[in-house]
């Protein structure tokens, strides 16, 4: 019996077309051979770049023995968690919910034939009993004849599993919403109690960056510079938990990019993979922080995120490649690390001497043998700046390893493109160029903008990937808030009426397909989508901002741009339907929490109108004002066409000038530049 993975687009489907288990992807198919011979679904959901899932590949789905038990037993199904975002929050929170404990990938399930439901979850399992986990192989019989015990209650067990799914989703109350002071505060409370005053993070290891949470913290200052000068907590745990992953290992400090989390408190020490979407999240995240304190460490670090991203994450027709794998040559890590023998082979004695320190090459290497790099945490770094001759040395020794590195055999590129995670680092790359004054990165987003408007815009609905010209799959929420909120990160550095009109079409789909119309909010999955055990409707974050946390924030923020109240009273009922658990955990519900901050404080919404050089210098003033950072600004300049009336409205008659709303609600005009700083800053 054949392997049905082959004609797959995504990478990791691909990695196990020739096991020996009959895997299926999820189609109707296969769920109906499973209701047909009556045979529990064996779910497996992982990703192309997970190292334990190689690791179970290779271990039990390539043995013979382990697949005959597999095949005779289940219908064996395969899926990428990151196409199938529906099917991976679905079973994840029924593991939490059969386990009592976070699930993660491999995941592992066993599922009723009628409805899907699970009745076994699990995540990696050795194939003989190691780790204290059970073998594979026994586990399976077990599985099996578990299910032939209880064939008749398992009949109608989807229906109470169901439900309690559905007890996830929020509920409609009476709870009034909270002052945004309050949120900021209580999430800042919530995340102290959490933090390593030690090394930054929150909790122990592994340690994951958390940007919604850091963001979070860099809000609550500056709410709090505004009427306390010597409130600086949040400030300074931001600030140490950044500082510590940009100087550690979290940070590929030869190539530019982090990866996807540390296995120790120190941050020296990561997990290789990297992943698009946390590398968006933290280009945005280390300009709001550059932006804040006017370091140039932060900025570096912006730069080498967006230069790594654009040289090994964008793609030749402008999409941006989803993972680098954490193996290369079948060892994690392999490609980044370093013997002492390759260091002093590479590098002059100088040069040698220069990192040796810069890096703490003393005593044991760090990894298996190998170094993995991470700056010495005791270095001055004031009096590294002050010595030019020794950054050179430094800098050379980076440059050589970085060449000699591209001569390695490089960890394996998932190159399908995920709508999602395009909006993600459209928006970073955005704001990176927007902050930094790089028209390079803005060129790079736009080039994502129009890939994605080329490739997975068609009749007038989002598909969510992307791979060899082959798009598919309805989009998911996360598709059309993710590429809002990019968009309209773009247009506040490049006006682009056409930009403009295709951000109004995916808010218009967003609503369309997506909004409970009767309870408020947004579903993950659109009307139309094929029904599957449980329909989502969340707001916490995970790895990624909530898709109702970021189309809350686009929303309100093109509504307010464009005058068009149906977006910004959708967005209001989403936040009143979350406000009890923003009340109750405005940690967790980060980007819920920063759009309900949005709304309900002195944001500024800028319209600079004139002639486009001398407005685009406007906009560079204002920038360099930290408080920039509860701004969106929007340079247009006075030839631009296709404008709605409420912009069209805001003529400039001949000289550059500048309107400061609130909501829908804006100032006079306003002709000079310092007044219009001094506005901003008193936030009036």
């Amino acid at each position: 019996m054949p392997n049905y993975l082959a004609d797959q687009t995504s990478p990791y489907l691909l990695q196990h077309a020739n096991n020996p288990v009959h895997w299926y992807p999820w189609s109707q198919v296969a769920l109906d051979i499973a209701k047909q011979k009556n045979k529990p679904i064996l779910l497996s959901i992982g990703y192309s770049a997970c190292h334990w899932c190689h690791v179970m590949e290779k271990e039990s789905f390539q043995s013979d023995s382990i697949a005959n038990i597999m095949n005779n037993n289940f219908v064996c199904i395969k899926v990428d968690r990151e196409e199938r975002p529906d099917l991976d929050k679905i079973y994840q929170s029924a593991h939490q919910i059969l386990t009592q404990r976070p699930g993660g990938w491999p995941l592992t399930l066993a599922l009723t034939p009628q409805g899907h439901a699970p009745f076994f979850a699990g995540t990696y399992f050795p194939p003989e009993p190691r780790f204290n986990l059970p073998g594979f192989s026994e586990l399976l019989e077990k599985i099996s004849s578990h299910f032939e015990k209880n064939r008749e209650q398992m009949e109608n067990y989807h229906h109470s599993f169901g439900e309690a799914l559905s007890q996830l989703n929020p509920k409609i109350s009476n709870s009034e919403l909270p002052t945004p002071e309050l949120v900021l505060s209580s999430a800042a409370e919530q995340l102290e109690n959490q933090f390593d005053n030690e090394f930054g993070g929150f909790g122990d290891a592994p340690k994951f960056p958390h940007p919604c949470q850091l963001s979070l913290l860099l809000s609550h200052y500056h709410a709090q510079n505004q009427q306390d000068e010597n409130e600086d907590t949040s400030l300074s745990m931001a600030k140490k938990t950044m500082t510590r992953m940009a100087r550690g290992g979290l940070y590929d400090q030869i190539g530019g990019g982090f990866f996807r989390y540390a296995v120790d408190k120190e941050w020296r020490i990561p997990h290789f993979e990297k992943m698009l979407y946390d590398n968006a999240q933290l280009l945005g995240l280390y300009c709001d922080l550059y932006q804040t304190t006017k370091d140039q460490e932060y900025a570096d670090i912006v730069a080498g995120v967006a230069q790594w991203t654009m040289s090994e994450m964008q793609q030749s027709g402008g999409g941006y490649a989803s993972t680098l794998d954490a193996d290369s040559e079948g060892a994690e890590g392999k490609y980044y690390t370093w013997s002492e023998t390759d260091l002093r082979v590479l590098l002059s004695q100088q040069e040698y001497g220069a990192i040796e320190h810069y890096f703490a090459l003393y005593g044991d290497a760090n990894f298996n043998g190998y170094w993995h790099l991470n700056i010495n945490p005791e270095l001055d770094r004031k009096l590294l700046l002050q010595t030019p001759e020794l950054n050179k040395l430094i800098e050379a020794a980076k440059t050589k390893l970085l060449v000699h590195r591209q001569t390695r055999v490089p960890p394996a590129l998932d190159d399908k493109i995920l709508t999602a995670w395009n909006g993600l680092m459209i928006k970073g790359m955005a704001k990176a160029g927007r902050i930094l004054g790089r028209p390079e990165f803005i060129e790079s987003a736009q080039r994502s903008v129009n890939f994605i408007r080329n490739n997975l815009w068609q009749n007038r609905r989002l598909l969510a990937t992307c791979r060899e010209g082959t798009a598919h799959l309805n989009g998911y929420l996360d598709d059309y808030a993710f590429m809002l909120e990019a968009i309209v990160e773009l247009l506040q550095y490049r006006w682009s009426s056409t930009n403009l009109e295709f951000a109004t079409m995916i808010a218009n789909a967003l609503l369309d397909n997506f909004e409970d119309t009767e309870s408020g909010g947004f579903f993950f999955t659109s009307h139309d989508h094929e029904s599957l055990l449980h329909r989502s409707k969340s707001g916490a974050d995970d790895a990624i901002p909530s898709g109702n946390g970021s189309a809350v924030g686009a929303l309100l923020k093109l509504g307010q741009l464009t005058g068009n109240t149906h977006f910004i009273s959708s967005a209001d009922r989403a936040l009143r339907l979350f406000a009890t658990e923003i009340a109750k955990s405005p940690s967790i519900y980060g980007s819920l929490s920063l759009s309900f901050q949005w709304t309900q404080s002195n944001h500024q919404t800028i319209i600079i109108r004139g002639e486009e050089t001398d407005a685009l210098s406007w906009q560079t003033v204002i920038n360099q004002n930290s408080i920039a950072n509860n701004c969106n600004i929007y340079v247009i300049a006075n030839d631009a066409q296709g404008l709605p009336p409420t912009l069209a409205a805001k003529k400039s008659n001949g000289k550059t000038i500048a309107y400061v709303c609130h909501g829908l609600s804006c100032s006079d005009p306003i002709d000079n530049i310092g007044k219009l700083d001094a506005l901003i800053t008193s936030g009036n």
